[in-house]
């Protein structure tokens, strides 16, 4: 509707955006992996200075069909997926928004 990716304060106090993320190819068993991307914003919300990412939710035999169960998480889902990987990443990851895959 805004044209823009839904937005979360984290449990960190920091402000993520959120994407998908489905492989451009498909793994060794021919399936496609797709996750979350948490992109962190600097505290005047103007440029990003990190991210984090879910390990993969779902798997598809095409993208498609891997990013669909993604497409039905709730807004609820996808903040419970963003506070668990800012608890995984640890302090560190907190004070930069870094974490990769968490």
């Amino acid at each position: 509707m805004h044209e823009r990716a839904p937005a979360f304060g984290g449990a960190d106090g920091r402000s993520y955006s959120v994407a998908t993320f489905v492989d451009d190819t498909p793994d060794a068993q021919g399936r496609y992996g797709a996750a979350l991307l948490f992109v962190c914003w600097s505290d005047a919300g103007d440029r990003p200075v990190g991210h984090l990412e879910t390990d993969y939710l779902a798997f598809g035999a095409t993208s498609a069909e891997a990013l669909e169960p993604l497409l039905r998480l709730t807004l609820q889902d996808v903040k419970a997926h963003l506070d668990d990987c800012i608890a995984r990443a640890g302090p560190t990851a907190q004070e930069t928004g870094e974490g990769g895959r968490a």
